[in-house]
């Protein structure tokens, strides 16, 4: 993808953010609970995490009663706005997730909830896992989940952007723009398992678990990664 392209796409999905934001947090009022046993195994009292394309900061209450030293940001204004309404308490950022505002070694943990398929191009997926890295200590962890097809429409999605491609788009292959009701459309890359391990491992990551997580009415599938920096 020309890295122009990417750019934009990048500040479009800030800009849909900022502009659904309201409508957003009302569906994301709570942690999706398929994610809380699988945090349950790497986060424990003590540790500094970072909330990672943090929304409206619904896992900053999950985390909590871990007893956790968290730092939430997201790009978007407006959803950082709620956060700080919600729970002033927290500590949330505006914030770049591939220039994050920490030194080198900051975290011990990072959790990532459905942020990785909204960034453009192989080269600024890449960066997302080398901030990651750069501000996790050795030894942290990344947990993170990205968007798996569960409905027949979305594959329907995926193809009409597939044939797109094959007649010059200026999308990449696995890339897709998804409707949100009448306001706008949303930038998506769909992962496989193989991709996105691939990522990881590229920059240095030892992959600690991978797999799909879905929710008890079966209508939400997500693909999960845990990845740990090394010693």
């Amino acid at each position: 993808m020309d890295q122009n392209y990417a750019k934009y796409l990048l500040e479009k999905t800030r800009n849909d953010y900022n502009l659904i934001a309201d409508d957003f947090s009302t569906t994301r009022s709570s942690i999706w609970p398929e994610t809380q046993s699988l945090l349950d195994k790497y986060f424990f009292p003590g540790e500094r995490v970072l909330d990672l394309g943090c929304g409206n900061g619904r896992y900053f209450e999950y985390l909590k009663e871990k007893r956790v030293n968290y730092s939430g940001v997201d790009s978007s204004e407006k959803l950082i706005n709620i956060a700080k309404n919600k729970y002033p308490e927290a500590d949330f950022k505006v914030a770049d997730a591939l220039n994050l505002p920490f030194p080198d070694d900051f975290f011990d943990k990072i959790v990532s909830i459905a942020v990785l398929h909204h960034i453009p191009s192989k080269g600024l997926r890449s960066q997302f896992f080398k901030e990651a890295r750069r501000v996790l200590r050795p030894g942290g962890v990344l947990f993170l989940t990205v968007w798996n097809f569960r409905e027949l429409k979305e594959f329907f999605i995926f193809l009409k952007f597939l044939v797109l491609k094959l007649f010059g788009s200026k999308l990449d292959f696995g890339d897709f723009l998804e409707p949100w009701g009448k306001k706008t459309v949303r930038y998506y890359h769909y992962f496989t398992k193989k991709e996105l391990t691939g990522l990881a491992e590229k920059v240095n990551f030892k992959i600690k678990e991978t797999g799909i997580i879905r929710n008890e009415r079966g209508n939400r599938r997500n693909t999960f990664l845990v990845a740990q920096k090394p010693l």
